[in-house]
């Protein structure tokens, strides 16, 4: 599989699925933007959030000439074929709705374990598909960093031990004892997808996200089962939008990238970083901000994970004939 060597070679289509969420709209704008013909697949979502969205920005999207629009089902491989039909790069974004939200899901989601097998499945689909796509030249995998921290802790004294990186994957068994759903779910499916890639001959990449921030987000956010346990262990990270559709971008088009990339570009180490992270779920507007912590009470976490690889695709990516990030 052959990735681009300039910006100047004719921009291909590549297909963006999950499109509907807040990183699909991003690369969908990114990708428009750069050239490319953009297939931009999203499932069943009838639980309208017009917060996620601008109007006016949604029809100028509708009315591109390069914008092809698709429903695809994640457990219908057939509809996640033909969206993926002609493209030469697809981001892969999934999160599991709720069973309101698609009727292909409800005999999956009884129960929160149902939650794992339907997101393996999804990943399973849409690298089969992938795999049967004689265009396809390359795979983002979105995943997330609770594919790789949760696990049984080491000793305190074993620094090596205790520091996480791209080669750490999230203890199934630990994960399955204290019903981390949604780190068991991640973690599965990216193996899922590492193996179909690997017995496929795809090339793929993942990106290991941090937690989303922006519109939305609340403290039932299934990421956030455990986050006290996160911030004691200095692993509680968090991720702009555009940070994260950049990361993905540059996966895409460098061609040096490879394996897992770890991206967040904020680290909840301090006690004020938390009552921040907190004010933010909040739901109420009205709500007022906690005071942060006297300066002289401040206890800083040892931050546990790093993005050195990731920093090192970006400056790969930037300082060669890619053009302008965004």
């Amino acid at each position: 599989m052959r990735m681009r060597e300039s910006n100047e070679e004719e921009k291909k289509s590549v297909c963006v699925m999950d499109a509907s969420g807040p990183l699909g709209h991003a690369l969908v704008a990114r990708l428009l933007r750069r050239g490319y013909t953009v297939h931009a697949a999203t499932y069943p979502h009838p639980q309208h959030h017009p917060e996620l969205e601008d109007e006016e920005e949604e029809e100028e999207y509708q009315q591109h000439p390069r914008l092809k629009l698709f429903r695809a089902d994640p457990l219908d491989y057939h509809a996640i074929a033909d969206a993926v039909h002609g493209c030469s790069g697809l981001f892969a974004i999934f999160n599991t709705p709720s069973s309101s939200q698609s009727q292909s899901l409800s005999c999956f989601l009884d129960e929160e374990e149902g939650m794992v097998e339907a997101e393996v499945r999804a990943a399973h689909n849409i690298l089969e598909a992938c795999a049967q796509t004689d265009t396809m030249e390359r795979v983002v995998f979105n995943s997330s960093v609770t594919a790789v921290v949760w696990r049984p802790q080491p000793e305190e004294d074993d620094d090596a031990a205790l520091q996480l990186d791209e080669n750490t994957w999230s203890d199934l068994t630990f994960c399955r004892r204290f019903k981390l759903w949604h780190a068991l779910a991640k973690t599965l499916s990216e193996r899922t997808a590492w193996a179909l890639a690997m017995d496929r001959g795809v090339d793929m990449v993942a990106i290991n996200a941090g937690l989303l921030t922006g519109p939305g987000l609340t403290a039932g956010h299934p990421y956030l089962k455990g986050a006290p346990d996160m911030y004691d262990h200095g692993v509680l990270v968090t991720v702009d939008v555009d940070f994260l559709a950049d990361a993905h971008i540059a996966a895409y088009e460098c061609p040096t990238a490879y394996g897992r990339y770890l991206c967040f570009n904020n680290a909840i180490c301090r006690p004020e970083d938390a009552a921040k992270l907190a004010q933010m779920l909040i739901s109420s507007a009205a709500a007022p901000r906690p005071p942060a912590p006297p300066s002289d009470e401040l206890k800083v976490i040892p931050q546990r994970i790093h993005t050195k690889k990731l920093n090192k695709l970006m400056l790969d990516f930037t300082s060669g004939v890619y053009g302008d990030i965004n």
